[in-house]
């Protein structure tokens, strides 16, 4: 049976010129980057011009880029970070409730160590209120983190806007920009955002690498205690082969970001237009214009989401309800619940993300049993 992947949002296949680039660091050029002969020079070396191209995808300075092991490491050390070393200034952060679950998680877990934070709530589109977030900031805010763009629904928040609100007001401005970098163009320096974290296997970099950007002058704890390694930042021996395939993988995706987004795009609303039209009933979630442009995200009402997805299985189509890393929660989507879906609906969810190997004949084929299962689960319903 013949695969056919939609599921770009949980991960993406590790780019074949990717994986190029990083096989030499596993056993020709394996040298640790702290040595001082000759191979470890050139891991070091290696990991230096990874920096760079990573930094050049979203307009920063190479001294600005900080490797980790993932996205969610990267939210973790950024707003532990902050967090703990503003505690005296104040203890008040300021997110949204639609974050990811490694922003969410991370702010639950310093609430438990007397910080406070404020939830912003969302429109039925998925976006923050500025009005509220200007209104929600006191004089003891340390921090606002919110999302580029939503894991599940797409919505791209504006960034800007929260930047200025921010600047204004004298607070650190972190994004998770996991879904939109290498998707969307990113400039930090035009955006005004402060931090930003990013995730390898999001933009066919391998799995178990990310990075964190953080504009010089922001001072913030390190994250793990040992060696000297990230400026001090982050301890331990660093994983050369997967920072040198997401820096080619940023090189890739800076090189052809516009024709990446384009195609993208077409799939996008193609595939929308087509649910729309054939499938009564259909609920498309997120914003309709400010949308990634990979992403769709629908609710069919009257069909059971886990039927659907193994009913789509079946016939080789990989999708998803949602955030892969809420895939084992029975729990409706906190995501889909925030913009005012009730429990069914938001059971009844399918998130549908394209990836650059994605042709139209692929979409046609989801569209086609998309529309013959739906219908049939309708009847058992």
């Amino acid at each position: 049976m013949v695969i056919r992947y939609f599921d770009n949002a949980a991960t993406t296949k590790v780019k074949k010129e990717v994986l190029e680039e990083m096989l030499p660091y596993f056993n020709e050029k394996y040298g640790n980057p702290s040595s001082l002969y000759s191979i470890g020079r050139a891991s070091k070396k290696a990991i230096e011009e990874a920096r760079k191209k990573v930094a050049s995808l979203i307009n920063a300075n190479p001294n600005e880029i900080y490797f980790t092991g993932c996205g969610s490491e990267s939210d973790n050390m950024i707003i532990k970070g902050i967090a703990h070393k503003e505690r005296k200034k104040g203890k008040h952060i300021i997110t949204s409730q639609i974050e990811h679950p490694a922003v969410l998680h991370t702010c639950q877990a310093l609430e438990k160590e007397g910080f406070e934070v404020t939830y912003l709530k969302v429109s039925k589109e998925g976006f923050i209120n500025l009005e509220e977030l200007r209104n929600s900031i006191r004089n003891d805010t340390i921090l606002i983190s919110i999302m580029f763009a939503n894991n599940e629904i797409g919505t791209i928040q504006p960034i800007e806007m929260i930047s200025k609100i921010a600047r204004m007001h004298n607070i650190v401005f972190h994004t998770d920009a996991v879904q939109a970098c290498g998707n969307i163009p990113i400039d930090v320096k035009r955006m005004g955002i402060d931090c930003l974290s990013l995730s390898g296997h999001k933009l066919y970099a391998p799995k178990g690498i990310g990075a964190l950007y953080v504009r010089n002058g922001i001072e913030f704890e390190k994250f793990m205690d040992g060696g000297h390694q990230e400026k001090n930042k982050r301890a331990g021996t660093e994983n050369v082969a997967s920072i040198v395939g997401l820096g080619k993988a940023c090189e890739l995706a800076q090189m052809n970001l516009k024709n990446h987004q384009m195609h993208l795009e077409e799939l996008r609303d193609y595939f929308i237009k087509e649910v729309e039209e054939k499938i009564d009933g259909a609920i498309l979630n997120g914003s309709i214009k400010n949308r990634l442009p990979g992403n769709s995200n629908f609710s069919f009402p009257m069909v059971d989401g886990e039927a659907l997805l193994l009913n789509l299985d079946a016939k080789g189509i990989c999708a998803s309800a949602g955030s892969a890393c809420t895939s084992g929660s029975s729990k409706p989507s906190h995501v889909l619940t925030s913009i005012g879906l009730p429990d069914d609906l938001a059971h009844s969810s399918l998130r549908v993300s394209f990836g650059e190997d994605n042709t139209k004949e692929d979409v046609d084929y989801l569209i086609e049993n998309l529309c013959e299962i739906v219908q049939r689960l309708r009847k058992q319903y």
